[in-house]
This record gives structure tokens, sequence and C-alpha cells, in this order.
């Protein structure tokens, strides 16, 4: 009998935390046979790739198309792979009053951030095995409401409790769910974030490396961690949400302008 190949499949590769996930599993894992990486830009997965010691598979596609999920559902029953590990990295978020942002862009966020999250999760789900593992990319902004980053902030609530769910209902089987909630990360996502307003400058004194981000990712996915939080700062503040009172928080974050 055949046997099946184990691969790691990475959305949001193309740069920031996905394109850096690819690098650090690639060094990590030389026992998989294949990294797929996804994302619309397949240039600057070629970029990656390059430097990559493993086998890839570039997939360049829009994760919100549905057509495209077809194709990669497809791709899987015909491989029928054992996926090893599936790290979810795209997303996007905007900073700004909500009245204020595009709504297009918001609704984007929506289908970016939670249904093809969700819908690659379900997906890619049947080919796991015991020891397999879902690294979910939600945020510190989970932890809190937050005005002027509303609909984002809400995007990784809802990222968070689907994974810590999800990871009960998957644990019997031996296959384990990881939320990582970094706080500000040093990538491009402020490129796109800050078209309607600034990062606040006290958020750039909490930033972190995407490197330090995922080598603790990692880490937390290895030991079965349900929750990862890189970095000092964001424990602190997860912290403060759990045990200060949250209007006295929200009302702060709304003064700070997000």
């Amino acid at each position: 009998m055949k046997k099946r190949k184990s691969i790691i499949i990475i959305t949001g590769a193309s740069s920031g935390i996905g394109a850096e996930f690819a690098l650090q599993t690639d060094a990590a894992f030389p026992s998989v046979d294949e990294i797929w990486l996804i994302a619309r830009r397949k240039e600057r997965m070629e970029e990656t790739a390059r430097v990559m010691e493993h086998t890839t598979r570039l997939i360049p596609m829009d994760v919100t198309d549905e057509y495209a999920m077809d194709d990669l559902r497809e791709l899987l029953e015909k491989e029928n792979p054992v996926v090893r590990i599936l790290v979810n990295a795209a997303g996007f978020g905007l900073i700004g009053a909500f009245e204020e942002l595009s709504l297009d862009e918001q609704l984007e966020m929506l289908l970016v951030n939670c249904e093809a999250l969700t819908r690659l999760t379900y997906l890619t789900l049947p080919f796991m095995r015991r020891g397999s593992r879902i690294i979910q990319l939600a945020s510190c902004a989970a932890f809190l409401p937050q005005p002027y980053f509303a609909v984002y902030a809400a995007c990784k609530s809802y990222v968070l409790s689907f994974s810590r769910a999800l990871g009960k209902e998957t644990a019997p089987y031996g296959i384990f769910v990881s939320a990582v909630c970094p706080g500000p990360v040093n990538t491009e996502f402020y490129d796109r974030a800050e078209r309607y307003a600034d990062v606040p400058a006290y958020k750039t004194l909490t930033m972190i490396s995407a490197e330090q981000c995922v080598s603790e990712a990692l880490k937390g996915a290895y030991l079965k961690k349900s929750v990862i939080v890189p970095g000092i700062p964001m424990k602190v503040f997860r912290l403060c949400c759990k045990y200060l009172p949250q209007e006295l928080l929200i009302r702060a974050a709304a003064c700070l302008k997000a």
C-alpha cells in the first residue's frame, strides 16, 4: 500500500506571520514531506519557497473564493495526505470608527478572518490523524471589545471561542487546537490597517517580531496549549482583561482610540 505523504498547510503565506510560519516549520519538521503555501500573491510565496528545504506546493488563491476552496477540497481528496499541521494565518484588520470605514472591507474582514478560517478547518480536519495540530491566528484583541477596532476584535473573539471549543471536541482523537493571540507584530498588517487611522503610539511599544510570535506559537502548540499569548506585555493584558472590570477597560480603549 502506498504510504500517504504528510503535509503542513499554511494560509497567508505570502508575507508576515504566515511566511514566518513557513520558514520555521521548514526548519522544525524535517519528517514532513511537503509544505503547502496558500495566499493570493504567488510571487511572494515563490520568494519564501526558494529558501526552504522542503518540497513546497504553492496554491495561489483567495481564501474567500468558494470556487477556489472547492478546488482545494478536490486536491485534498485526490492527494489524500495526512495533514500534520494546519496554520490559518490569513487575515487583516482595519483601524477606525465603524461608520467611517468601508462597509465592503469590514464585511471582507468577516469573510477572511472568520468564514474562510472555519471553512478551511472543516475541509482539512478529515485528513488529520492523532498528533496533528491546528494553529489559528487570533489576537489579543479577542480578549476585549475594542472601540475603533470593533469588527476586527469581534472577528478574533470568534476565532478564540471557536478554537477553544473545537479543541475540546478533537482532543479525544489526539488532534490539538491552539489559538495564538499576539499583540502588535511588526509585519505588513499595519500597511492596510492604517488606511483610515493610525496605530496609537502605545501599541508600537509592545510590538514584537514575527519571528518571536511564530516561535512561541510553535512551542505552545507542541505543548498542546489551547491559548498562546506571545510576549510578556500581552500576557499582562490578558490578565487585566480577566480580572479588571471590562467596562472600565473598554472606556480606556475608547479614550486611547484603539
